[in-house]
């Protein structure tokens, strides 16, 4: 029998089954802490993940290592784009930061060195 795709109760996203191997004794509390709440193990499990995703979100250093990764993903795509732009050619490659133009981002251009015309 194949899973159906749910829908979360905010109405967010989909429901995707995740397995995990916990204790018997992490089991039992859960079980006893759900029946306490009134809510499902499974509400409780994901109730617990949304806190600890939330409080991790505002630890410095995952701060510090998601800005290292975001800046290495956006090095990596500039060298393909270069890459492709370089086997089949045209205007595919984008320009440095200092050479963007207003029409691609709303501000004046920066560009460094001489004026043009020079």
């Amino acid at each position: 029998m194949s899973e159906q795709p749910t829908t979360t109760p905010t109405g967010t996203g989909q429901l995707r089954t995740l397995a995990v191997r916990i204790t018997e004794d992490l089991r039992a509390q859960l079980d006893v802490l759900a029946q306490l709440t009134g809510r499902t193990a499974t509400e409780e499990i994901r109730m617990a993940l949304e806190h600890w995703i939330e409080k991790t979100k505002a630890d410095p250093v995952i701060l510090r290592k998601a800005a290292a990764a975001r800046a290495e993903i956006e090095r990596d795509a500039q060298t393909r784009q270069r890459a492709i732009a370089a086997i089949f050619g045209g205007d595919e490659a984008p320009k440095p930061d200092s050479q963007i133009d207003e029409t691609a981002t709303g501000r004046p251009a920066q560009r460094r060195g001489k004026p043009a015309g020079e």
